[in-house]
């Protein structure tokens, strides 16, 4: 359930941001920032139903995930196929992300 968080919260983002984006730097209406705004509010709400004693280390595990997801991102929404290395680098994230969240834990 937590990748499953993880996956939900790094697209809201995107799109929260994304929204920012499209407004700023590619010259859409500002009614773009109300549903971005919107994302960003529930990309903390989800980011913080994920079942840990600590928010830094789901914030920490978060980010190998978001990585990932904004080359999904990069993909789908611009057009840009992520290359070799982006791959490798997102792999090694969702290593390392993986690693904090499923290790084992002094009760």
């Amino acid at each position: 359930m937590t990748y499953l968080l993880y996956v939900a919260a790094a697209l809201a983002e995107i799109a929260g941001c994304f929204s920012f984006w499209a407004w700023w730097r590619l010259d859409k209406s500002p009614l773009w920032l109300a549903p971005g705004l919107v994302s960003l509010v529930l990309f903390a709400w989800l980011l913080a139903l994920v079942d840990t004693s600590a928010a830094g280390r789901a914030y920490a595990a978060y980010g190998g995930i978001y990585i990932a997801a904004s080359l999904v991102w990069l993909w789908l929404a611009e057009g840009v196929h992520p290359d070799s290395w982006d791959l490798a680098g997102a792999t090694m994230c969702i290593i390392g992300a993986s690693v904090i969240v499923l290790a084992p834990r002094a009760a």
